[in-house]
């Protein structure tokens, strides 16, 4: 009989957000290794309790719940408290309510998935494991969205629930195993760093065609991903404004986000004529969105504490793209493109200092013809989904 697996998270496609592919590709992964998987999900404005399909030998259970996308953080935080509840009622009216699980994962962020968790594996008497992609609260602190007044604490006390769920707990960084020191050191559970995966995606067409734009024959930049707080994009576009005399360089922009439109406003008002938006496009398209592109940008906010290596760096480096990164200081990411030797990073948030490493990359870019092979190299050794469901099973003893 086949091992059966619970994939809890509130992602997953056609969600086109990284967190979304990533659990599209684990799962599949998982489907290769004989397991059974199951992925649930909290669905809005489902019109009955729960609906069950099949993706590619993954069955995709989605509950209906309250929506959680898209709302200012008062109406979230409402949604998000109510939506494990919701979907542990709707679980239970649903084809798989007396399902028993060999293993229960589940994802983070979302941080309130710790009771959808925690009832399927007492139910099974199995093991749990949590994939922590994102230490929130902490992160917002750092990003001054909030104080450590009584929401944070109330978050804090929703994030410690789901680590005590958790039989292992897979972070996606060296530098964040600290944070969770103390949850390990009280022999809560088990503790290990998990990194991130990606699926080989072949290079299959692009809605964006750079030839036909006036970045033509320049060579590329380009960001593709979310365009939000944590991420501090201004510098970039304080770098472009600081090649706005080259005629060879250009900086395209790809995704969606909270900062987006404000982004597009100030390249506008500052007159940059070799930047480019455009809207966020399929995850399949985007190895042929970045074969027209010369290195992939990575940008953290740098007042993050926490660790951080961004689904958009797998892609970069899956593509054979070098990275040109500013993040926050002490970030693992730093080290790692630099012993591997994949591009080039800074910590100091300085315009000066960027523009500065952009010229060295695309200079070695010109004479050190191994660089894309190296990147595509890290890609293969370090971030297949194999890679991690294996690591998963072992954790689960499965």
């Amino acid at each position: 009989m086949a091992r059966r697996i619970a994939l809890i998270a509130d992602t997953f496609p056609p969600f086109r957000t990284s967190g979304a592919v990533q659990l599209r590709d684990l799962s599949r992964q998982f489907a290769q290794e004989g397991i059974d998987i199951t992925v649930i999900l909290p669905a809005a404005g489902l019109d009955r309790p729960w609906s069950l399909e099949h993706r590619e030998n993954v069955q995709v259970l989605r509950l209906r719940a309250p929506r959680t996308k898209d709302l200012n953080y008062a109406h979230r935080t409402l949604a998000e408290m109510c939506m494990p509840f919701a979907m542990i009622k709707n679980l239970r009216q649903s084809p798989l309510a007396e399902t028993r699980w060999d293993g229960v994962i589940w994802y983070s962020p979302s941080i309130f998935l710790g009771p959808v968790a925690n009832v399927l594996k007492k139910a099974s008497n199995c093991n749990s494991y949590l994939i922590v992609r994102d230490i929130f609260p902490e992160w917002a602190v750092d990003m001054g969205l909030m104080g450590r007044g009584a929401l944070y604490w109330f978050f804090k006390a929703v994030a410690q629930y789901q680590y005590l769920v958790a039989d292992t707990i897979g972070v996606q960084s060296p530098g964040n195993l600290e944070f969770f020191k103390k949850w390990k050191d009280r022999g809560f559970g088990r503790l290990e760093v998990l990194q991130n995966w990606l699926a080989d995606a072949p290079v299959c067409g692009c809605s964006i065609n750079l030839t036909g734009t006036t970045l033509s024959d320049r060579k590329i930049f380009v960001y593709a991903g979310n365009m939000g707080v944590a991420q501090g994009m201004d510098i970039l576009l304080e770098l472009a404004d600081s090649f706005r005399g080259r005629q060879d360089i250009g900086f395209v922009f790809v995704g969606r986000g909270s900062d987006a439109s404000r982004l597009v406003t100030n390249a506008r008002t500052r007159g940059l004529q070799n930047v480019l938006f455009f809207d966020e496009i399929e995850p399949q398209q985007i190895p042929g969105l970045l074969a027209q592109c010369q290195a992939g940008i990575v940008a953290l906010d740098p007042r993050h504490k926490t660790h951080n290596i961004p689904g958009k760096f797998l892609t970069y480096m899956q593509s054979g793209l070098p990275v040109l990164a500013t993040v926050n200081n002490g970030n693992d990411l730093v080290k790692l493109i630099r012993t591997e030797d994949v591009g080039r990073a800074c910590t100091d948030n300085s315009v000066a200092t960027l523009h500065g490493l952009a010229e060295d990359l695309l200079l070695q870019l010109e004479r050190d013809l191994e660089m894309r092979g190296r990147c595509k190299q890290l890609f293969g050794r370090l971030f297949s989904p194999a890679a991690a469901t294996n690591q998963i099973l072992a954790a689960l003893k499965m």
